[in-house]
């Protein structure tokens, strides 16, 4: 028997062939044999694409070899140049320059569709969410085995063209409302949802949509996207309508389906991981790659695109760069010379550039106030030296800043000591109020100190939010929580990455307005024990 998930890639593929307005799909599965028979039935005519592919593939550029035998400028075409479908590797590890470019193609029309190959292992490895948000489908194969890959695709073309399908009256209001109770915030939704009813129609010989071709498309398009699993409808039903909005609704072709039936479609769809997913995009959202800050050079790191530039002492020369800035004027400079050969002029030099990664710096602030100062403290000196234990692959730092009665102090200064980490961390002590913003401050100057230094910090803040020391001192929950905003709003001037973890035993809403003025990632942990706070960092950093 197939496998449920192998049933919906197959068919969002056929889905695909007939509207390329879809956009394209996310298939989440490790190379494998399911894998490659999945990609089998894809169009032979795919192109691949590449996560590290330059510009000159995906546009075209100048064909260097070319230019230089015939003495006058050749281009060569790009793999966007020609329509079709493109599939990507490695989507994973996509960056956002290629997610953007990708992006803007599908937006300008219906040439392409992506078939993007996730082989993430983790909740937060996965397609950059931009470029996925234009995708129709996501499908996750990682559960389904050979022996689930029935063959069940059919050849057979339809005979009903894509514009002759009807959508009934009402349906475009429906499909929204229930992707509002699935908390889905993007219009694409809706619009992928109905153009995957309408494409459904096609694939059976229908000329209007129909209750079914809902229901697969709803499954197929918004179960991926839903942020909170609506609770099951128990309010009264609505009186029934006058016999005269019967016939209206009758005469107009309206399609009487419960929004129940829909939403039940996409619970079955939903997947049981959906809090640990969402937990990881929220904290991987907008944070990069969890590395540290880029730094361009000349000598070392990651190859970036050269730049026009003049020879001088530790400058690397672009040969290849050079060449094609010198190619198309190679005519033009041989009949105003009268000399033959390569002739490569200063404007022409092209020197090559690099950007590598700073270390990193993670400061936690934690809150050692009140009666579970203790608990708090253990979970976080157990969480840093699991934190340690990992810093030495990821070149990482670790500090450590604890706040109480009415002032935050320096416990730990950065390090990847773990000896001395232990060390400064057996026995601290707690009680007495929080001073919260004491601590954000102290955070903050740490943060600063490491900038100069050259690394790149990061906050985490653990506490339950209960603010109620000012930055004078004196006992003012009102003036603590305005010092706490003061130094947020600088904090986020100032460009920090910073996370907010709510140790409380319940979300605080002050926490949450915290995180937001911070732009940064709020992760409510309550009783979080060490491991599961590291891991959760981590997640947050991208890691």
């Amino acid at each position: 028997m197939a496998n449920q998930s192998w049933i919906h890639a197959t068919l969002a593929l056929r889905l695909l062939r007939i509207d390329a307005g879809l956009g394209g799909v996310c298939i989440r599965a490790r190379s494998g044999p399911v894998r490659d028979r999945l990609t089998a039935m894809i169009d032979p005519t795919a192109r691949r694409l590449h996560p590290a592919i330059s510009d000159e593939a995906l546009f075209g550029g100048l064909d260097l070899s070319a230019t230089l035998a015939s003495g006058h400028l050749v281009q060569e075409n790009g793999l966007l140049e020609t329509a079709g479908p493109l599939i990507l590797a490695m989507a994973e590890r996509t960056t956002i320059g290629l997610a953007a470019r990708l992006a803007v193609t599908l937006d300008k029309g219906h040439d392409h569709t992506l078939i993007a190959l996730d082989e993430g292992a983790e909740y937060d490895e996965c397609l950059n969410p931009k470029l996925a948000e234009r995708l129709a489908f996501h499908i996750d194969l990682s559960d389904c085995r050979l022996d689930g890959t029935t063959e069940i695709w059919s050849q057979t073309e339809s005979t009903i063209a894509l514009a002759d399908v009807t959508v009934p009256r009402g349906v475009t209001e429906q499909i929204t409302r229930i992707a509002g109770e699935l908390g889905i915030d993007s219009m694409r939704a809706a619009l992928f949802a109905i153009r995957a009813a309408r494409a459904h129609a096609v694939l059976n010989d229908r000329k209007r949509v129909t209750s079914d071709d809902l229901e697969v498309a709803c499954a197929l398009t918004l179960a991926h996207r839903a942020t909170r699993v609506p609770e099951p409808q128990t309010a009264e039903e609505p009186p029934a309508p006058p016999p005269e909005q019967i016939e209206n609704n009758r005469s107009e072709e309206s399609l009487d389906l419960p929004d129940e039936l829909l939403l039940e479609a996409v619970r079955a769809l939903l997947p049981d991981n959906l809090l640990n997913q969402l937990t990881a995009q929220k904290a991987r959202a907008g944070r990069g790659n969890g590395t540290g800050a880029a730094r361009k050079g000349n000598r070392r790191g990651r190859p970036l695109p050269s730049r026009a530039g003049r020879i001088s002492d530790g400058a690397r020369i672009d040969i290849i760069g050079t060449l094609r800035a010198a190619a198309p004027w190679q005519t033009i400079r041989r009949n105003a010379t009268g000399r033959e050969g390569l002739q490569i002029r200063p404007a022409d030099i092209r020197i090559k550039r690099f950007e590598e990664k700073s270390d990193r710096l993670l400061i936690f602030t934690v809150d050692a106030s009140g009666s579970s100062a203790l608990t708090r403290l253990a979970e976080a000196k157990g969480a840093v030296e699991l934190l340690l234990a990992q810093a030495y692959a990821r070149r990482d730092h670790v500090a450590l800043v604890a706040f109480r009665g009415t002032e935050a102090e320096v416990l730990l200064p950065p390090t990847r000591s773990l000896v001395q980490t232990k060390r400064r961390l057996a026995g601290l002590p707690g009680g007495g109020g929080t001073p919260l913003a004491a601590g954000m401050m102290t955070a903050f100057e740490q943060a600063t100190q490491a900038t100069r230094r050259g690394l790149t910090p990061t906050i985490a803040i653990l506490t339950d939010g209960r603010a109620n020391i000012a930055l004078d001192g004196k006992a003012d929950r009102k003036q603590a929580a305005t010092d706490a905003q003061q130094i947020a709003r600088v904090l986020r001037a100032h460009g920090t990455d910073t996370i907010v973890i709510d140790t409380g035993n319940r979300p605080e809403p002050a926490l949450r307005n915290l995180a937001q003025t911070l732009d940064a990632a709020y992760l409510p942990l309550p009783r979080a024990d060490a491991e599961r706070l590291s891991k959760s960092v981590v997640t947050a950093l991208g890691d």
